[in-house]
């Protein structure tokens, strides 16, 4: 019988401390590297173990008898995703062949150019325009290379842009609203008329786990989430209003032009700011495969998902 014990490598992020609950709730033993970590501690029935992501031999001890690697981790702040991106993928390649294990991906849209849009379906070639996009591909060649030669199983979930309770590195968080306070304006990216895709965390988390205790998965899976699909930008705005019963707050244009002013300094903006293209033109992942499989996609309404979000971060 297979182990029901997971390591999650970035448990104290957004969708890996998500899909870690959601595990335990499941009734996985769930482990959590990070180099922080007390020994022995547990937390929201977490296992913590001291570790590196950028240190093999950790990575592999925290590995040992687990079916199931979720790698969920990345540089903080979007800093050195070229230097360090594609050895922490290695660590946990190399952790799970070493295991049997499984390797959960959570997926993103960077991964594809525009010549795959507007609607993105899992097979689709990938020929990302960005250079955080191409980083994208590469770790998906690698995780494909290691299935094909029995070595790891893998399961990546695509979905569109995250916003949950627990903030993270997101265009909710850093984009629309600001944490901690009860915002003035909101501040919307996209341009007037144009669709843009939102995932809600605990919805992906949810569906992660439900595939990953599917039987008869393929040894490289694939899926995309249809989330929240806002066609005009309007329906998160008006949600983000009605939760903070204010129908006629302000909205304000995100500063493109200052963000390239000061990208050179600062490596968030000029991350965010290579992301742009996706906020100019309708990009939408199609859910076909997810729910022909599953039936239905897990899918908390918009107005709860949006007054959770704020009140995780502090908005209202």
């Amino acid at each position: 019988m297979e182990s029901r014990t997971a390591l999650v490598l970035g448990a104290t992020g957004g969708i890996g401390g998500e899909v870690a609950r959601r595990l335990v709730a499941a009734g996985w033993r769930v482990r959590a590297l990070h180099r922080q970590a007390e020994p022995g501690s547990r937390k929201d029935g977490l296992s913590w173990i001291r570790g590196d992501a950028m240190k093999a031999d950790d990575v592999a001890a925290a590995t040992a008898d687990a079916s199931l690697v979720v790698h969920a981790v990345n540089p903080p702040g979007y800093r050195d995703w070229g230097r360090l991106v594609l050895p922490m993928l290695d660590n946990s390649i190399a952790a799970a062949r070493a295991n049997g294990a499984r390797i959960l991906l959570p997926g993103t849209v960077y991964n594809y150019g525009p010549d795959a849009f507007p609607d993105l379906t899992e097979d689709q070639p990938q020929r990302a325009a960005t250079a955080k996009g191409r980083i994208r591909v590469e770790m998906e060649h690698r995780l494909a290379a290691v299935a094909a030669s029995g070595g790891a199983r893998v399961l990546i979930v695509r979905a569109g842009d995250f916003f949950g309770p627990r903030g993270g590195n997101n265009w909710f968080s850093h984009g629309l609203v600001a944490p901690g306070k009860r915002p003035r304006a909101i501040t919307y990216p996209g341009k007037r008329g144009v669709g843009h895709q939102w995932a809600y965390l605990p919805d992906v988390a949810e569906t992660m786990v439900r595939l990953v205790e599917q039987v008869g998965l393929d040894d490289f899976a694939t899926f995309h989430m249809a989330g929240h699909w806002d066609a005009d930008g309007t329906a998160m705005i008006d949600a983000i209003r009605r939760a903070l019963g204010d129908p006629a707050m302000r909205v304000a244009r995100m500063p493109w032009g200052l963000m390239r002013l000061a990208a050179p300094f600062v490596p968030l903006l000029r991350e965010l700011r290579e992301m742009k293209y996706l906020w100019d033109q309708p990009v939408r992942l199609r859910n076909d495969r997810l729910v022909a499989l599953l039936g239905s996609e897990p899918h908390t309404p918009l107005d709860h998902a949006v007054q959770q979000a704020l009140a995780g971060l502090g908005c209202l």
